[in-house]
């Protein structure tokens, strides 16, 4: 006769078992029918911005391709904290996804001492879809025409040239601290509410320099009303050509761009994962999305799930030292 701890024992063993294969069976099977009703798409800034367009256009090919209604929700408020915080807190069943970007996710811990979220422990990374180059642009005043030019026309007048950026913490602030951590330029920063405001008075010459998104100084450049010296990606950008990249002017390694991709609540299914990012990467793959993304000054970044969340762990420690050494301050 099996004496009753063994008898517990066995009976503790099938249930674990039964669980197990029950737990799994259940996930197989949300896999399969996922999605089986609209899923959202947190955007946590205003509608309008790059982020905003990003979610819209991918959402969009989401519904086509599965016949279900992607909704974008913006929450916007402390630099994206608050509606990336509301998805790290929502059900990871694959319905409710965030589309984070540079700042939400890698920028965020560093800016924010009480961030209510952690960007590698609160989310699974699901895709990476885009990337957005800024541009180094100066007023036609300014007396340099290359990236070396400016540097020592920064150098030889310190604090006399003014950059400025969308605020405190934005992605044109980091990009510029960077770039003067990596130069030794020495650049005064006057943030704006806004990138809009910024170029408009960087068109006036109220300030002198702005590293900023391509989309916003495309058309200014293009018209001749302002100059470009040098473009942050590790290549050259389509609609520019002619212009060199940062590293090819002489700072070797440089690297600043903006970047947006898609996490889930810690904890969805690892299918439902594969799902979401099999289908952005085809997505992302159809010429109508480049186009759009073209349009927007963006270039498609079709990854895997751990190539993505390998990037922003990356991106928390490249970005930490720049905020510290810049004191860059959350507005």
């Amino acid at each position: 006769m099996i004496p009753l701890a063994a008898q517990l024992l066995l009976a503790a063993t099938a249930l674990t078992s039964t669980l197990a294969h029950a737990q799994t069976g259940v996930a197989a099977s949300a896999a399969t029918t996922y999605p089986s009703r609209p899923i959202r798409i947190v955007v946590p800034f205003t509608p309008g911005g790059s982020t905003d367009i990003l979610a819209r256009a991918m959402g969009q090919e989401l519904t086509k391709a599965w016949g279900q209604p992607v909704i974008v929700d913006n929450v916007p408020g402390a630099g994206g904290s608050i509606g990336a915080d509301k998805v790290a807190k929502a059900t990871p069943d694959g319905y409710t996804l965030l589309m984070g970007h540079i700042g939400t996710l890698a920028v965020n811990p560093s800016l924010y001492p009480a961030l209510p979220y952690d960007p590698v422990k609160s989310f699974v990374p699901v895709a990476w879809v885009a990337r957005v180059p800024n541009v180094l642009v100066v007023h036609p005043s300014v007396k340099a025409s290359s990236v070396r030019e400016l540097v020592a026309l920064a150098r030889a007048k310190p604090g006399q040239l003014n950059y400025g950026s969308g605020g405190n913490g934005s992605a044109a602030n980091l990009a510029t601290e960077y770039f003067k951590l990596q130069t030794g330029a020495s650049l005064l920063h006057i943030p704006y509410r806004g990138t809009g405001p910024a170029v408009t008075d960087l068109m006036g010459g109220q300030i002198q320099v702005l590293f900023t998104g391509a989309p916003a100084v495309l058309g200014q450049i293009k018209n001749g009303q302002l100059r470009a010296l040098a473009v942050s990606s590790p290549k050259r950008l389509t609609a520019l050509p002619d212009l060199p990249t940062v590293a090819e002017a002489g700072y070797q390694d440089f690297e600043a761009d903006q970047w947006y991709g898609v996490v889930a609540p810690a904890g969805v299914p690892r299918d439902i994962v594969n799902k979401l990012n099999a289908q952005i990467n085809q997505s992302l793959a159809s010429s109508e999305l480049k186009n759009r993304l073209a349009n927007e000054g963006a270039i498609a970044a079709p990854s895997t799930p751990e190539a993505f969340g390998q990037l922003i762990v990356r991106e928390i420690a490249r970005w930490k030292p720049v905020i510290q050494s810049g004191r860059v301050k959350a507005d």
